[in-house]
């Protein structure tokens, strides 16, 4: 599958993460919630366990070759869900966007998909599990609006943020890759696109 890349918005750069609003149209929105549904079917919705034995505020699921879990052994990518079956396939559409925003010859490896219900958030952290930086991290926004917060390449310092729309994707490379980042919270009630409110965020990396 391909994606029609014609009168798409312009990507935005802040501190080199490549941001581009409203990326998706609505109806692409629709259906990509359509694909997550089928993916969370096969692997559902699970709530992490942080090493210190704290439950994170987000739930999380995942699809491709490699998910991302989290327990007292550490945060860590596995092959196969908690309950032990492995991850769904990637949904083409998915893949798609990738293919047309990312700029590498690989197609990702793991596709991480974290709920934010009303709430919910995640600190500031690195993507730095991966074996090779040059691919980028590629992160699309579906539902409630979401406050990016974007920091530097090591904990403290000066911070921008910036608010994620539904339809929204940003591509995470280059010298941003390390860059700290994380969702300080959600706005409810700014989108309509899932039924009970919330927010979605995909998430695609290579892994290897």
């Amino acid at each position: 599958m391909t994606m029609n890349c014609e009168n798409r918005p312009a990507a935005q750069s802040i501190r080199g993460f490549l941001h581009y609003p409203g990326w998706l149209s609505a109806a692409e929105q629709t259906a990509l919630r359509d694909d997550l549904r089928d993916v969370v079917a096969a692997a559902p919705l699970f709530s992490p366990m942080t090493p210190y034995g704290k439950a994170m505020s987000v739930r999380m699921t995942s699809a491709g070759r490699f998910g991302w879990i989290s327990d007292r052994r550490g945060y860590r990518y596995s092959e196969t869900h908690p309950n032990g079956t492995p991850w769904p396939n990637i949904p083409p559409a998915i893949l798609a966007i990738w293919r047309s925003v990312s700029g590498s010859a690989r197609d990702p490896e793991c596709c991480l998909i974290n709920f934010y219900s009303e709430g919910a958030k995640m600190g500031l952290h690195q993507d730095c599990d991966e074996s090779d930086f040059n691919h980028p991290v590629v992160s699309i926004s579906l539902g409630d609006d979401g406050l990016f917060r974007i920091g530097n390449e090591t904990r403290g310092g000066k911070t921008e943020s910036l608010w994620l729309h539904s339809g929204d994707v940003m591509v995470m490379g280059g010298d941003a890759r390390l860059l700290y980042h994380g969702i300080d919270r959600i706005a409810p009630d700014t989108s309509t696109l899932l039924p009970k409110g919330g927010r979605i965020n995909i998430t695609l990396r290579v892994v290897t």
